[in-house]
């Protein structure tokens, strides 16, 4: 009962830290890459022509998935100290406790 309690406090926060992060649409593009990676191997095992294409779109959607995951690294903000923010929208706080904009 407990680590079935545990298992679900620690998917809930990765829930919040990937909606804090703004990383739905890389783990959706990468969901969509998989599936799209299953339906390449299920197509060409039974030897249809056009499943290349299918190979090229998942190959698309893992790219996409993997260049929006470096979105919160790319547009990091520093304040004075030299500390990273990752989530950019976040006000900056300095250590006096005060947000600044």
């Amino acid at each position: 009962m407990f680590l079935h309690l545990q298992t679900e406090i620690k998917r809930l926060n990765l829930g919040i830290m990937i909606r804090v992060m703004k990383l739905q649409k890389a783990v959706i593009a990468i969901i969509l890459g998989v599936i799209a990676l299953v339906a390449y191997i299920l197509m060409s095992a039974k030897d249809i022509e056009w499943s290349k294409y299918i190979l090229e779109a998942s190959g698309l959607f893992l790219m996409l998935g993997a260049l929006l995951f470096l979105y919160p690294i790319l547009f990091a903000r520093k304040d004075k100290e030299g500390c990273v923010e990752l989530d950019p929208d976040a006000p900056l706080v300095d250590r006096t406790g005060t947000a600044k904009e």
